[in-house]
């Protein structure tokens, strides 16, 4: 997860610069009240992990029919069987 999110997680109305992603290099603008190293990387671990935590989110999505493809199974087959489609994925990338 980069600087710049974490520090806006925490004050979205920061401005900074920041010089090759070096948490040594912020330069706080227009007079935003400077973070602390520590906190914008513990914000920066926090938002990382929140994002891992949600990966069988993503890998289901890129594996789910399309929903007109959903639709039509509905259409066609009817909930169970379009239940038992949407099953496959969701027992392949199960929640952690």
């Amino acid at each position: 997860m980069s600087l710049d999110k974490a520090i806006k997680s925490i004050n979205p109305n920061a401005e900074f610069k920041i010089d090759n992603d070096n948490i040594d290099n912020i330069t706080w603008l227009n007079e935003t009240t400077p973070i602390s190293n520590e906190d914008i990387l513990a914000k920066q671990t926090e938002l990382q992990t929140a994002y891992d935590a949600k990966q069988y989110q993503r890998n289901r999505v890129a594996e789910y029919p399309s929903i007109a493809d959903q639709l039509d199974d509905i259409y066609h087959n009817g909930i169970d069987a379009w239940k038992a489609t949407i099953k496959i994925t969701k027992d392949k990338y199960p929640k952690e």
